[in-house]
C-alpha cells in the first residue's frame, strides 16, 4: 500500500478516535453536573424521572452511560430545573443563572404598621372563588401595612400558608406583587399566586411538555408532587416580585 494512503489512513483513525474520547469526556461532565444537581436538589432518580417527564429506567440508563445524553433530555433538565443550559452543556457560568424574579426581604429590612404607611397587607382568605378575588383588593381587606426597601406603592401583600414553598417561602411569610393579571404572557419558570375557582396557591409555573392548554405548577418543596392545570382553570396569575418571610407581621 502506497505510504501517502497509510498516512492518511492513521490521520483518519487519531481524528477518529480524538473525536470519540472527546465525546466521551463531554457525556461523563455532563451526567457529573446532573449528579450535582441531583443531589443539590435532593433528587433520587425516580424523582428526577418524574420531574422532567421520562421513564425512571432510562435515568439509571443516561446516568451509567448507557444512553447518550441527548438535546431532548439537556432540554428536559434545563426546563423543568430552572438552570442554565450553557452550565449543564458545557460547564460554562454557574448552574442557576436563571434565578427567580421574586426577591427575597430579610426581617431586619421590614418595618410593620398599622397606619396608613407603606403597602397593605390583604386578608384574601376571606374571599373564595375569581370574582370575590378581585373584590379582596379593597381597604376593608386591609390587615396590616409593610414598609421595606425598593417597594413599589402600587404592590400588595398576601400571606403564603402552608410549607409547599419552603425553604423559599414560609409557611407564614407573605409575598408582593401587582395587582395585574396577565395569562397571555406567562414568565415560565417564575413564582405566581394562581387564583383558581376554588383555591388561590403560590407555585411556580412552568410549560407543560405535552399539552400547551395546561400549565405545570411546581412546589419548591420536592415532597409535594407537581400539578397539571388547564390555562381555562386559572382566573388570574399575579407574578410574584418580593418575598417577604416574617411571620406575625400584622
Amino acid at each position: 500500500m502506497p505510504t501517502c494512503i497509510i498516512a492518511i489512513i492513521e490521520v483518519f483513525l487519531q481524528c477518529k478516535t480524538t473525536s470519540i474520547m472527546e465525546t466521551s469526556h463531554s457525556q461523563d461532565a455532563i451526567i457529573g453536573r446532573i449528579r450535582h444537581i441531583m443531589q443539590l436538589q435532593h433528587l433520587s432518580q425516580s424523582q428526577l424521572a418524574k420531574t422532567i417527564g421520562i421513564d425512571a429506567s432510562n435515568v439509571s440508563k443516561y446516568l451509567s452511560g448507557r444512553l447518550p445524553v441527548s438535546e431532548a433530555l439537556l432540554n428536559r433538565i434545563v426546563v423543568n430545573l430552572n438552570i442554565s443550559k450553557d452550565w449543564l452543556r458545557d460547564g460554562k457560568g454557574l448552574p442557576f443563572d436563571k434565578v427567580s424574579r421574586a426577591m427575597s426581604v430579610s426581617s431586619g429590612e421590614v418595618a410593620v404598621s398599622c397606619i396608613n404607611e407603606g403597602i397593605p397587607v390583604y386578608d384574601i382568605d376571606v374571599a373564595a372563588g375569581c370574582t370575590e378575588m378581585t373584590r379582596a383588593f379593597t381597604e376593608e381587606n386591609v390587615i396590616g401595612r409593610l414598609n421595606f426597601p425598593n417597594l413599589n406603592p402600587e404592590w400588595i401583600v398576601v400571606r403564603a400558608k402552608g410549607d409547599s414553598m419552603m425553604p423559599k417561602i414560609n409557611n407564614g411569610g407573605y409575598v408582593a406583587f401587582l395587582p395585574q393579571s396577565d395569562l397571555q404572557n406567562i414568565l415560565w419558570g417564575q413564582i405566581y399566586v394562581v387564583v383558581m375557582e376554588n383555591r388561590r396557591v403560590v407555585k411556580y409555573v412552568r410549560r407543560h411538555q405535552e399539552d400547551p392548554s395546561k400549565v405545570v405548577l411546581r412546589s419548591e418543596n420536592r415532597n409535594y408532587d407537581d400539578m397539571d392545570v388547564a390555562i381555562n382553570d386559572i382566573c388570574a396569575l399575579y407574578v410574584v416580585e418580593r418575598i417577604i418571610n416574617i411571620q406575625d407581621c400584622v
